[in-house]
Formats: structure tokens, C-alpha cells, sequence
């Protein structure tokens, strides 16, 4: 049998938005390579899927574990790949798996569904005909605000995101360089309990959203 890797999207925070191909492809293969075990293994329980090989594939390993996966891939194995939620490989590990298995002409599949940047963009009420995705800014305090001043003229809407305990961070970056009337959008812990879309002013936004933490979208309009 022909080996194959397939790149499938898990829900972003409602488990009932998993996609019924995404569950005959996680119900079939030989075994899920998971970001981590605690959350991998937890997700795929409350999707009914259980007793199946679990690999573990991240920031840590992702060199070397990709290169043994690629391996046992072109001997025949049937492997899908998920991320903690969402989309795998973006902002994610995965791409090098992704470069090995079409390297050695492995077929790589994707199995679309949930992505928080296609739902961030979905409720923009401003027309996003065009983007710069910048995605997750570095850590240290001065490369962020280089990039930010970067980007700050940019003609075109801006799209951030960063780790759930920076959203106030970011947003306080975004105020000092962007000025405090910039208009955006943000889409926070989008489909669980607590989701809130707001549009306003990045400081009105500040003040509603201060000390939160939570899954996040920022789209930073020209």
C-alpha cells in the first residue's frame, strides 16, 4: 500500500466543528502525529477516537522525528497530522515533514476545516480584498516594535496574532505604534463559550479586553 500523509484540520474550540472527512481520515489511518500528547490525546477522545498510535511532533523534535516519519512513510504507512487546533503547519510544526514526505514523493493531502484565520476574516465587517498576514510576532520587547513600525504603513489591513497571555501586550504595541485610534478588529476564542468579536478603536478594544487571555485574531485596518 502506498504511504500517505494527510494535513487534517481539528476544531479551533467547538469540537462538534469537526468535518465528517476528518473523522473517517483520523478513524483510518495507521497512526496521528499530535503536537502534544495531553491536548492531542485529549482532543481525539471527545472525537471518539481512541486506542490509535499517537507521535508526537514538535518545536523540540521536529527535525529529527520528521525525518524518522518521512522514513516510514515511504514504506507504506498511512500517517494524518493535526496541531493543537485549526489548521496544521500554520504557525505550527509540520513543514518539514511536509518538505520530506513530498521530497520523497509521498502523497501529502490536505483535509480542510476549521482555521481561526479564515473565521477572523469571515466576520471582518471592512472588506479584506487584500491582507498581510504577519502572524506571530517575535518575543523580544525590541525586535516587536521594529517590526511593528514595519509594518504600521502599510496600505493594506494588517494581521496579527500572538500567544493567549500577550493579547493585552499586543494590543498596548499596537497603540504606541499604530496610534490609539487605529480601527481593528478582534476575534477572540472564536466558537467556544466566551467568544467576543469586537470592531472599534485598538484602545477601546484595550479597555474591554485588559488582562484577558484567550485564542486571538487582530486584524489592524490602514
Amino acid at each position: 500500500m502506498e504511504g500517505c500523509l494527510f494535513i487534517v484540520s481539528t476544531p479551533i474550540g467547538n469540537y462538534r466543528d469537526i468535518t465528517l472527512r476528518a473523522l473517517d481520515v483520523l478513524a483510518e489511518v495507521d497512526a496521528i502525529i499530535i503536537e502534544e500528547y495531553r491536548q492531542g490525546s485529549t482532543l481525539l477522545k471527545k472525537l471518539g477516537i481512541t486506542e490509535k498510535e499517537l507521535i508526537l511532533l514538535n518545536e523540540h523534535n521536529e527535525k529529527e522525528e520528521s525525518r524518522m516519519i518521512a522514513k516510514e512513510l515511504t514504506q507504506g504507512k498511512r500517517y494524518a497530522l493535526i496541531s493543537d487546533c485549526g489548521t496544521p503547519a500554520f504557525a505550527d510544526p509540520g513543514t518539514e515533514l511536509i518538505r520530506l514526505s513530498m521530497k520523497n514523493g509521498v502523497p501529502v493531502i490536505p483535509i480542510p476545516g476549521p482555521s481561526s484565520l479564515m473565521a477572523a476574516i469571515s466576520i471582518s465587517p471592512l472588506a479584506l480584498e487584500e491582507f498581510y498576514f504577519i502572524g506571530f510576532l517575535p518575543r523580544k520587547k525590541d525586535v516587536r516594535y521594529q517590526k511593528l513600525n514595519t509594518i504600521k504603513k502599510s496600505q493594506v489591513p494588517v494581521i496579527l496574532m500572538d500567544a493567549p497571555y500577550r493579547l493585552s501586550q499586543l494590543l498596548s504595541e499596537v497603540i504606541d505604534t499604530f496610534g490609539k485610534t487605529r480601527i481593528a478588529t478582534l476575534a477572540f476564542d472564536l466558537t467556544l463559550p466566551g467568544e467576543k468579536i469586537l470592531h472599534d478603536t485598538v484602545e477601546h478594544i484595550l479597555q474591554i479586553m485588559k488582562d484577558k487571555k484567550g485564542e486571538f485574531i487582530l486584524i489592524v485596518y490602514p
